[in-house]
């Protein structure tokens, strides 16, 4: 057997206390939200229990893989990528580039899909939050109503100890119930729904217009177009073979060619990524990259 503090944990397993806060904490919660929140946010707890956060780098990976093959076959290339890659919301940006779109409409439909997925799943986070505030004050009850029942027993001495013992049980498992079930329940479900949303904003970022050169220069020139950039906020990326390689073939105003695309998608994707995240821009990164540009 188990003790705490020369206590059996047994006899904190009292059926009434428990029932009192687990079934009245839930009760709770349906009757402050809909019967489908409910639902939906038990329906999420294995979720919350087994789910890893998203996987950034397997994510610019086959966004850089679909780039290189739409740029050299096409965009009905793509048709089918989806169910290889397994995720429903790449499935759904493949499925409209490959249905011909308008490219200015689709990230547009695709943020809509993203604010609906994250709306569901921070509705399951906010419910379990919502239950962690109800349960200390629904195991505030359990005292109330059995030192009620104690005061009626004070010819009895003897039973005094047992029963207010068992009084305040129903406040420790409202208290443990909210901040050992309830409270990270919500707080884990949240968290992911947040690097589910990020994931999926990298995807639509992703798909927009294709890169082209807007500056060059070396020496002082290249020194004032660093600074510039920092200035106004623009993250850099330090990769001197690619940056050699597009001063040297890509003209001013032109998107970036087959060659390099699949390296500087890399690049853009990893920028993406950090920006979603909310990491620092100020100082140069950099990122090693996943091939060597065409001489």
């Amino acid at each position: 057997m188990v003790f705490i503090e020369q206590t059996p944990v047994v006899s904190l397993l009292l059926p009434g206390p428990m029932i009192l806060v687990f079934g009245a904490t839930i009760a709770i919660g349906f009757a402050g939200s809909t019967i489908t929140d409910g639902v939906r946010g038990f329906a999420a707890i294995p979720k919350a229990l087994k789910g890893k956060k998203p996987n950034f780098p397997a994510t610019i990976d086959s966004i850089v893989e679909l780039a290189d093959k739409a740029r050299c076959n096409g965009l009905l290339a793509l048709d089918g990528e989806g169910d290889r890659i397994g995720d429903p919301f790449f499935k759904t940006a493949l499925q409209g580039l490959t249905d011909g779109k308008d490219s200015e409409d689709l990230p547009d439909l695709l943020e809509e899909e993203i604010q609906t997925r994250t709306h569901a799943e921070k509705n399951a986070s906010k419910y379990f939050t919502t239950m962690g505030g109800y349960a200390p004050t629904v195991g505030i009850i359990g005292p109330v109503v059995s030192l009620a029942h104690v005061l009626e027993n004070l010819s009895s001495p003897d039973k005094l100890g047992p029963m207010i013992a068992s009084a305040f049980i129903a406040t420790l498992w409202g208290l443990v119930s909210a901040n050992f079930i309830w409270l990270p329940l919500g707080t884990r479900l949240y968290r992911l729904a947040e690097l589910e949303s990020e994931r999926m904003h990298l995807i639509v970022e992703a798909g927009k217009s294709a890169p082209r050169v807007v500056a060059k220069g070396a020496d002082f020139v290249a020194t004032r177009i660093r600074e510039e950039a920092r200035s106004a906020g623009v993250p850099m990326v330090q990769d001197l073979p690619l940056a050699r390689a597009l001063h040297r073939d890509v003209p001013l105003g032109q998107p970036i060619p087959n060659e390099h695309f699949g390296q500087v998608a890399h690049v853009l994707a990893f920028v993406m990524m950090l920006r979603k995240r909310g990491a620092s821009l100020d100082s140069v990164l950099h990122l090693p990259p996943p091939r060597t540009p065409s001489s």
